[in-house]
């Protein structure tokens, strides 16, 4: 189901983003791709990285805000903190730990767990922003037992200390604001030491009031270039929320676009990389009920996983097999109208050097100068070419309906030899904002 309102919207995709690669299909502790975790927003004691024992201890974004007569801003630190879970068997009034413990049919595994963590701090008046400080982050680590029959669960979290600095510098009518989280915990020993002190998943939800942010991936024309000013290192802040709305930013330590949001047909959560929702729960429903049985005793999350796939109805199913959209661009070929667009006549009559499609009203074909502006991101290198002015080469559809279009960058000394190959890049439509030649020559200065 679709969150019903901003907030609901936010913490859905936050809350994705802190949990992706948790747990990895088939979800059972015996996997060796399970012995490999928390691969997203991990920020590692100092030294870390260096030592080949974690990550680097640091990430850092730069935002714009356009303030009002008054603003604040509140940020909210957010990550997962390991949690080792050590089954332990009673023998002569004492507690042995073991790898496994069965208690009435249910099998209790060793395991590393993560609970979430998150501060909100805040609100920061533009003054203070203007000065620069640093805040203490730091979330608490214990020891909780849980008993059970013939021995116990101990769960040991270790103390994740960081520290978040904010800075801030006007730029004409607007102000970048830099937010940094860097983790300064101890030095680790060895790399269990490490993830025991690091802050994973770790991102942060910016929320303004009486203000609004600036979009980095679509700025107006007047803020493009205060936006390509601005560096991040390890993360992405986008606009977040319902389409429109300019108070919250999620930065994220995975590539988003602007307003991301769960699909409605994902019915929970399934933790895998660039999940498949329907494959995946087909293959979950293929384990045996042993297989079923490791999982659910990996983690309760696994464990929900598992019951909720074994609970889907075929309605179910039909719907993790998606809609059908209409992807909005249409292929304006030199054919005629009476030839179906699968036979041979078609082939012969489609050509993507002649073909074009409509964009803002506009019909771009080879030869047509275009302004890139990613947006699918589709390719984390599109990101570099955000605002470059392209010539388009050639214009094509697949049978999926979908329209590409091949383009080389003007200013790439490379263009007529990637053009002479036909190594072009590849944008959809609505990526692209069409120019005029006149245009190009006049407001860009390409000689």
């Amino acid at each position: 189901m679709s969150p019903a309102n901003s907030a609901d919207n936010v913490r859905a995709v936050a809350d994705a983003v802190l949990y992706e690669g948790y747990l990895l299909y088939p979800y059972r502790s015996t996997s060796s791709k399970n012995q490999s975790r928390w691969q997203f927003g991990v920020l590692g004691p100092p030294g870390a990285a260096a030592g080949g024992m974690g990550e680097e201890p640091g990430m850092s974004s730069q935002v714009l805000l356009r303030p009002g007569d008054w603003a604040q801003l509140s940020v909210t630190v957010r990550c997962l903190q390991l949690q080792h879970r050590q089954v332990e068997a009673a023998s002569d009034g004492e507690y042995q730990p073991v790898d496994e413990l069965v208690v009435a049919g249910t099998q209790w595994i060793t395991w590393d767990e993560a609970i979430e963590r998150e501060v909100e701090l805040g609100p920061f008046t533009v003054d203070e922003l203007l000065g620069g400080f640093s805040l203490h982050v730091e979330f608490s680590g214990g020891v909780e037992y849980e008993s059970l029959d013939g021995g116990r669960i101990s769960r040991t979290r270790w103390p994740l200390r960081g520290v978040m600095t904010l800075t801030g510098t006007n730029i004409g009518g607007l102000v970048r604001v830099g937010i940094e989280v860097r983790n300064t915990a101890e030095p680790a020993a060895d790399k269990d030491a490490a993830i025991r002190t690091s802050f994973i998943g770790a991102h942060q939800i910016l929320t303004v009031q009486g203000a609004q942010f600036v979009s980095l991936l679509e700025p107006s024309d007047d803020d493009a270039t205060a936006a390509a000013a601005c560096k991040h290192s390890r993360c992405f802040p986008v606009l977040a929320g319902l389409p429109g709305e300019t108070d919250t930013m999620l930065v994220s330590p995975i590539i988003l676009y602007d307003y991301p949001e769960v699909a409605e047909q994902s019915a929970g959560a399934l933790f895998d990389s660039t999940e498949i929702d329907e494959i995946l729960s087909l293959r979950i429903m293929t384990l045996t009920d042993e297989e079923k049985a490791q999982a659910r005793a990996t983690d309760p999350m696994a464990a929900a996983i598992i019951d909720r796939c074994d609970a889907m109805s075929p309605a179910d199913m039909q719907q993790l097999h998606g809609i059908l959209r209409d992807p909005h661009a249409r292929l304006v070929p030199e054919l005629d109208d009476d030839i179906p667009w699968w036979t041979e006549e078609a082939d012969g009559t489609v050509q993507p050097d002649v073909d074009g499609v409509i964009v803002d009203g506009v019909r771009i074909a080879k030869g047509s100068m275009v302004r890139i502006q990613p947006s699918r991101r589709a390719d984390a290198h599109d990101l570099f070419y955000a605002g470059q002015i392209a010539r388009v080469t050639l214009v094509h559809g697949d049978v999926d309906g979908e329209i590409h279009v091949g383009v080389v960058l003007v200013e790439d000394p490379a263009s007529e030899m990637h053009e002479w190959y036909g190594r072009y890049l590849y944008f959809a439509p609505d990526e692209l904002q069409p120019l005029s030649s006149e245009a190009v020559k006049g407001k860009e200065k390409i000689q």
